[in-house]
């Protein structure tokens, strides 16, 4: 997918943002498991999900691009925006960012404290990204996609930073937009690792699970209330011939899981994961029989939970 040096170059960009985040076992999710489990630990970077290292790569090359650009828009459940208020207030850019209503309210506190300027319209992602494609036309905006080489280069470096510490014989990975299953193909590529990846959906937004059987991209409803980072109703093209072509296969797993592997990541780790932050885990736990005795690789790709939703998470609720 990428050359070694536009790889190399998206690390220089992102090493000079912030230190690599770790990776490390964890005896307890080992011993849930059956298996010998590292987790990669995205909810350390410095807006607690792994999107901002694409958000970096991408306005780098924007500004190479377009130098005279000065405004972008985009469509986000949260972590997205983040990365683009993060990266566009180191390139001087204005950002706004359109959200569907009632999203979580810290994600949109936390992109406010960055400066974006944020909207609120549609009832889904998509609804979201229409309308931001609609600003973009009418005040002359650059219109940051959801999926973009550049977004998938720069989230490819924590892969990277991974497969060169592990090499595990599988990992699971969160599928939203598709930006994070791509970027870890490209990372095993670079790596040389021989690792299998599957790719883990919503089992309340199947998108891209039936586009992955089917062999073209299909439209699926999205009714997950806890995963909203996979909430994804249309799969994007490009993303999706990747998938086919690269992942070993792509799973679902309900709320309840996704709820259980939150839980489960607290009570072993102490560190909190948003729904999609802890589906990589949910996915493990659901195949733990298959992968019984191996290494397994797990992300917890986010962090950026309402406090009220986990609390509810925590008591079962």
């Amino acid at each position: 997918m990428f050359d070694r040096d536009s790889l190399t170059d998206a690390q220089r960009i992102v090493r000079a943002a912030f230190a690599p985040t770790p990776q490390q076992p964890w005896p307890l999710l080992s011993q849930r498991l059956g298996a010998d489990v590292w987790v990669k630990h995205e909810n350390h970077t410095p807006v607690g999900a792994f999107k901002v290292r694409g958000g970096l790569t991408y306005f780098d090359a924007l500004r190479r691009r377009e130098p005279g650009c000065n405004g972008v828009v985009s469509a986000t459940r949260g972590n997205h925006g983040q990365s683009m208020g993060y990266a566009a207030r180191r390139h001087g850019l204005h950002a706004t960012i359109v959200v569907p209503r009632g999203n979580s309210v810290e994600k949109n506190a936390a992109m406010r404290a960055l400066g974006v300027e944020l909207v609120e319209h549609g009832d889904d992602f998509q609804a979201s990204r229409e309308h931001a494609a609609a600003l973009a036309q009418r005040h002359g905006l650059h219109m940051v996609p959801s999926y973009h080489d550049d977004l998938v280069r720069g989230v490819a470096t924590y892969w990277i930073e991974f497969f060169e510490a592990v090499q595990p014989d599988v990992v699971f990975v969160p599928i939203g937009q598709g930006s994070g299953v791509c970027a870890c193909v490209a990372a095993r590529a670079h790596t040389g690792v021989r690792t299998r990846i599957v790719g883990v959906v919503s089992a309340h937004a199947t998108a891209y699970q039936q586009s992955f059987r089917e062999g073209r991209p299909i439209e699926a409803p999205v009714t997950t209330v806890l995963a909203d980072g996979m909430a994804c109703r249309v799969p994007d093209a490009q993303a999706l011939d990747v998938i086919r072509r690269e992942v070993d296969d792509v799973i679902a797993v309900s709320d309840d899981e996704v709820a259980a592997a939150m839980r489960a990541l607290f009570a072993d780790t102490h560190n909190v994961a948003e729904g999609a932050g802890a589906a990589s885990l949910a996915g493990a736990l659901q195949q733990r029989t298959r992968w019984a005795g191996r290494t397994v690789g797990v992300t917890i790709s986010g962090g950026n939970v309402d406090s009220a939703v986990f609390s509810q998470v925590l008591a079962g609720a």
